[in-house]
């Protein structure tokens, strides 16, 4: 009984999204872009795109060379949330999970009998099951290994809808045909450390001593790595936040010197909320500006130190400070903005602490300033994410700019990053309904039938479950309430 851990990932997760509300994208190669322009990167493609060689971070541009039937279609993070809560339901309906790492993944931590091969394999199937019985196009692989290490490692050996186990008596052969970067921890930085150490595969890596790979990682991670790679299970490390932040690639349409300082006050506002509401509150102590340009190597990176805070208005005028030696520029023509127009920008907000670590703010211009900020929360937390919001934000709320994405290492919370939207939202939120309408007539049809073959086994997927190791019978789960659409309005400070 070395099974400690059940490992789901869903396939080509943001892609197999919109295979599944579009119809029309199954069985064809589809790449998801954060805004649609060629000189963007693809944020995931499907299984059909895969065969061609498309993968996450492949240029658009590229990739429509490398397959020219490819759909391109540009990302919806609110959908992506919504049907991670569904596909959430559907394997708690056969097993209780653990906290999601990311949104196409997540651990489910085996005990008792469950943890005996057979078990654990009819455990698996029957999450497959349930996600296939009430999704079209979303498959998974599962992982079944002692730790989440080899878990995460096996679920990654057989795709796409793959099921692979790792025993202990399994190790460490059954990683021998992995490459280094293969295993989860290993990136390129970490392989070269590796390599100069000269460890240039899984089997040397296997085989090394505790002591060596401690000393090839420069830190206590090194043995951690070591313990995990022979099933052992090792407990999560607790690590300090250093920094909030958001970056962008401009649409064409804002590539000049309002739209870029648009887009960087729109970040700038979003992170702020979030140094204010995320784990009881930090402060930031500074301020770093990343933007580069078109046909350029150069970029504008400045950054600031000040004293810790975490109101919007200060920050929004430390961030003003900052871009003034850009907009000089652009004036005297040391910048020409035609020829090398603004690509991408970022807003990080640096050196935070725990605002509990802190007393009150004593200064008579700063408590107003936070006052502002907690008149702008509430709005925002009533009504939705910037229904009310400062002037300078203007153009980027008109081209619905650096709306909410969802990054490789955690789930963002909706109600502190995605917009209130006029149109757009509407738009959604139609969709939305058709999808739970769906959801429901199926779930009504599958009653019928139950009822008219009188619950017979095997009759009904729901007889199946009920069957299941787990014992739970499966339910039907609504996504969650979308925000309705409401007014925006500018504040100019």
């Amino acid at each position: 009984m070395t099974l400690r851990c059940l490992f789901v990932d869903f396939n080509s997760y943001f892609a197999s999204v919109e295979q599944e509300d579009v119809a029309e994208l199954r069985g064809r190669p589809v790449a998801v872009a954060p805004v649609m322009t060629d000189s963007t990167c693809c944020i995931a493609a499907s299984n059909e795109a895969k065969k061609f060689g498309i993968r996450t971070g492949t240029l658009v541009r590229e990739a429509r060379e490398l397959c020219p039937e490819l759909l391109v279609v540009p990302a919806r993070p609110a959908l992506y949330l919504q049907t991670h809560t569904r596909l959430m339901a559907a394997i708690a309906d056969c097993i209780p999970h653990g906290t999601p790492g990311s949104i196409d993944e997540v651990p489910c931590w085996l005990i008792g009998r469950e943890r005996l091969r057979d078990n654990a394999v009819a455990i698996a199937q029957a999450i497959k099951r349930r996600i296939a019985d009430e999704f079209a196009a979303i498959r998974c692989s599962i992982g079944i290994a002692p730790n989440q290490f080899l878990a995460k490692t096996a679920s990654d050996m057989q795709k796409p809808d793959g099921l692979v186990v790792l025993e202990k008596h399994d190790l460490p052969h059954a990683l021998l045909g992995l490459e280094l970067r293969d295993l989860c921890g290993i990136g390129a930085s970490m392989e070269a450390r590796l390599l100069a150490a000269g460890i240039d595969s899984v089997e040397e890596l296997c085989a090394a001593p505790k002591d060596r790979l401690r000393a090839a990682w420069g830190s206590v991670e090194g043995e951690r790595f070591w313990m995990q790679l022979r099933g052992i299970e090792v407990a999560d490390r607790k690590t300090q936040r250093g920094s909030i932040g958001h970056s962008h690639v401009l649409d064409p349409k804002l590539r000049n010197l309002n739209g870029m300082r648009a887009v960087l006050f729109k970040l700038l506002a979003k992170a702020a909320m979030r140094l204010r509401h995320e784990d009881g509150g930090y402060l930031a102590r500074g301020l770093q500006l990343h933007v580069r340009f078109v046909g350029l190597d150069d970029r504008f990176s400045p950054s600031v130190e000040f004293a810790p805070i975490d109101d919007t208005p200060s920050l929004l005028h430390q961030l003003a400070k900052m871009l003034a030696p850009l907009e000089r520029a652009a004036a005297s023509g040391r910048w020409n903005v035609g020829r090398n127009p603004p690509l991408s920008v970022a807003a990080t907000l640096v050196g935070i602490e725990l605002r509990s670590a802190r007393s009150g703010e004593l200064i008579a211009t700063t408590r107003r300033r936070q006052s502002v900020t907690e008149v702008l929360d509430k709005v925002n937390r009533h009504f939705g994410n910037n229904a009310l919001y400062v002037a300078a934000m203007q153009t980027a709320i008109e081209h619905d700019a650096a709306p909410m994405r969802i990054p490789f290492s955690h789930l963002p919370d909706a109600r502190l990053e995605e917009d209130v939207r006029t149109q757009a939202h509407a738009e959604e939120l139609v969709r939305l309904r058709e999808r739970q309408f769906k959801v429901l007539a199926e779930a009504a049809h599958k009653a019928s039938q139950a009822k008219r073959t009188g619950g017979a086994s095997g009759s009904t997927r729901s007889s199946a479950a009920m069957s299941s190791p787990s014992g739970a019978t499966p339910r039907v789960r609504m996504p969650v309430r979308a925000v309705p659409p409401s007014p925006q309005l500018g504040l100019g400070f």
